[in-house]
């Protein structure tokens, strides 16, 4: 005796045989497209973090500080001076510049505010000293040899090559980062149980027809491949609403700008291709991720059924 033949899908589709239902895929797209949306945040927000990082250490690595302390019966100013001289007279320097009183008081009347200071008080003065690009990509300066001839000079200075700083920049960005992917990986579990539940909403709400294409010898593969297809298009669809609205915002925030101590966690469009890939794979990536979610709850079910 022949075994019964798999039906066909009918010659309009599949949708014939699983109709789409508006009143439940119509919030079940809302949700998948605000997962999507959180998706695509925390991965542009992970790219920031490292943008930002990246621009951040460049600038702390291509320069370094002169801190010239006060000392009684020395004058600061011209201690400065010729530190700056000194420094620029190094391989490697690009150029070095002297800063005065009133930088220092302008660094410090943020925190103190403004006449907080007395005129007396002794303020170490900076000399900031730039490196020019090919010495910092060797890393063949030496701050010990600047120090030394510092000291040569008989100056009261210490010279800062920022190391400790970029180091903090790249423990923040990292920290960001993992943040982000973190988030990325729990959005992405989340939309696979919210497809998953769905799906199985969808199979009980269907029994009759799924239980019709049985009798006529469909298999579980072919009833699991008709809910896969469905919600691969849902997830398809809602995966392009939720990246336009990533898209947008991370355009709308780049424009207005953001204070810098929130530049780790907000999404910056950086107009490179990483963006325009990331956003064209989402609903690609949201499609994939409802299809195989919704095929193995589908299966599971169908092999407990029968």
């Amino acid at each position: 005796m022949s075994e019964p033949a798999v039906p066909k899908p009918p010659a309009g589709g599949n949708g014939r045989l699983l109709p789409p239902d508006a009143g439940r895929d119509r919030p079940l797209f809302l949700v998948a497209a605000i997962l999507v949306f959180l998706a695509c945040v925390a991965a542009l927000g992970a790219r920031g973090a490292w943008v930002q990082a990246q621009t951040w250490t460049s600038d702390l690595e291509s320069s370094l500080t002169i801190q010239i302390r006060p000392v009684d019966g020395r004058d600061a100013t011209a201690d400065a001076e010729a530190a700056a001289e000194i420094a620029r007279s190094l391989d490697g320097v690009r150029d070095a510049t002297a800063r005065t009183r009133e930088h220092a008081l302008a660094l410090l009347r943020p925190w103190l505010g403004e006449g907080n200071l007395p005129d007396d008080l002794p303020l170490p003065l900076m000399v900031e000293v730039e490196l020019d690009s090919e010495t910092v990509r060797a890393g063949s300066f030496q701050p010990e040899a600047l120090q030394a001839r510092l000291d040569e000079a008989g100056l009261a200075a210490t010279v800062d090559d920022h190391s400790r700083w970029a180091a903090a920049v790249r423990r923040a960005a990292t920290t960001a980062q993992t943040l982000g992917l973190a988030l990325l990986a729990l959005v992405a579990g989340a939309a696979a149980a919210v497809v998953a539940f769905a799906a199985r909403a969808s199979l009980a709400a269907r029994v009759d027809v799924i239980d019709a294409l049985h009798l006529c010898g469909a298999e579980d593969r072919f009833i699991a491949g008709l809910f896969q297809r469905r919600f691969f298009m849902l997830g398809l669809k809602s995966g392009a609403a939720g990246a336009i609205f990533a898209g947008l915002v991370s355009i709308l925030v780049s424009i207005g700008g953001s204070p810098a101590d929130m530049a780790f966690f907000l999404p910056q469009w950086a107009a490179d291709p990483f963006e325009l890939v990331l956003l064209a794979l989402a609903p690609l990536l949201a499609g994939l991720t409802a299809a195989v979610s919704a095929r193995l709850a589908v299966a599971s079910d169908l092999r407990g059924r029968w």
